[in-house]
């Protein structure tokens, strides 16, 4: 079994930046991919970016690219999102997840079947 557990999130003013981190334990992930998904208010749970555990090629959102950079440590085994320029639209709780069989774009395309999650952590932009 995983578990995942996020922190980092809070609230920030718009234009601030923040950093969620994931910190993942049960297992040690060699292959696979973390990925991001946030679920705004009112709103399905959206995909916001994922990561390779092995290469680390990385994979974004449309409305995320060029703000958001996600990392890993496989060291830690964690990974990390840095969020920069943050709009009042990206006011959701955020998610981490894993599974030991996808690919980035396979965790964006196939999120209702992504293996594991964590309890998420609410990030809050204020205008």
């Amino acid at each position: 079994q995983v578990q995942l557990v996020e922190s980092g999130g809070g609230l920030v003013q718009t234009g601030g930046s923040l950093m969620l981190s994931c910190a993942a334990s049960g297992r040690t992930f060699t292959s696979g991919a973390m990925g991001w998904f946030r679920q705004p208010p009112g709103k399905e749970r959206e995909f916001v970016g994922a990561i390779s555990w092995r290469g680390g090629s990385t994979l974004y959102a449309d409305s995320v690219k060029g703000r958001f950079t996600i990392s890993r440590n496989n060291a830690k085994n964690t990974m990390y999102l840095q969020m920069n320029s943050l709009q009042p639209e990206d006011t959701a709780v955020y998610y981490c997840a894993a599974d030991p069989e996808f690919r980035p774009n396979q965790m964006m395309d196939y999120i209702h079947v992504v293996n594991f999650w964590g309890q998420g952590t609410q990030v809050t932009v204020s205008s």
